[in-house]
């Protein structure tokens, strides 16, 4: 399984920062004249999404009382991660997560992801090789993303992300610790905030791609465990904001 960073202490108490439809819609004001950039030419035959997506993700929750099913929706945000949010949703299309278990649920990430077999994300069938996408940070003041490299690698240790660590129910690509380009299907939601400080500075913002939040629900991602099940994650609106979908591709 990809890795995510872990901290050896165990906040009692979620960030109280939630994200809503409000807030996640501010990232569009700015973008009123169509999208703003062009990705890197190696990665626009890829996946891409310029714009929001919404999505629901339905989970069936075993050996709870508490709980039988929830319905999470999720805001992808292709303004600041168009590769990253191109690639879920097209898996998403591809019915990739459906049935899929909970692979991981520590108190600090719930994650999924890691198909059955030896490959560790999405094999593309038209190549028949795990389809990766690079790191892709947005960072205040800029004007597109920067790609395979952390904020630490660049040097740019004081910068801001526009999309930070900053809620509980986060969502993020999982990826090999010292690979920056190796994500591919695995996601993550954050618990728990990631340290006792401020949104970018702690130990993820700027190390791993963060492409959504969770806005409805949120708050029962710390009822999920090992084994419960994804049935379903279905497109609710942002299907047209998808460029080449590989989804429509025979195979």
């Amino acid at each position: 399984m990809a890795e995510v960073l872990t901290i050896a202490t165990v906040f009692p108490t979620p960030m109280m920062l939630w994200i809503t439809d409000d807030n996640v819609s501010i990232v569009e004001e700015d973008m009123v004249g169509g999208f703003p950039y062009e990705v890197p030419e190696e990665y626009q035959s890829m996946p891409v999404l310029k714009g929001r997506a919404t999505v629901d993700m339905k989970v069936k929750v075993k050996e709870n009382p508490n709980i039988d099913e929830c319905v999470f929706r999720i805001i992808l945000d292709g303004y600041n991660a168009p590769v990253t949010a191109g690639n879920f949703l097209d898996l998403v299309e591809r019915h990739f997560y459906d049935g899929m278990e909970i692979q991981r649920a520590d108190g600090f990430v719930v994650q999924t992801g890691d198909p059955e077999g030896p490959a560790e994300g999405f094999i593309d069938p038209s190549t028949e090789k795990t389809r990766t996408i690079p790191l892709e940070i947005m960072v205040n003041g800029e004007k597109s993303p920067f790609y395979g490299a952390t904020l630490e690698d660049l040097g740019l240790y004081k910068a801001q992300t526009r999309l930070p660590f900053n809620a509980f129910g986060t969502m993020a690509m999982a990826r090999e610790e010292f690979e920056s380009n190796s994500a591919s299907s695995q996601v993550f939601w954050l618990l728990k905030e990631s340290e006792l400080t401020p949104s970018n500075a702690n130990i993820l913002d700027g190390r791993y791609t963060v492409f959504g939040y969770i806005t409805e629900n949120e708050d029962y991602l710390a009822d999920l465990k090992v084994g419960d099940v994804i049935e379903s994650i279905q497109v609710v609106s942002g299907l047209n904001n998808l460029v080449n979908p590989s989804y429509k591709i025979a195979g």
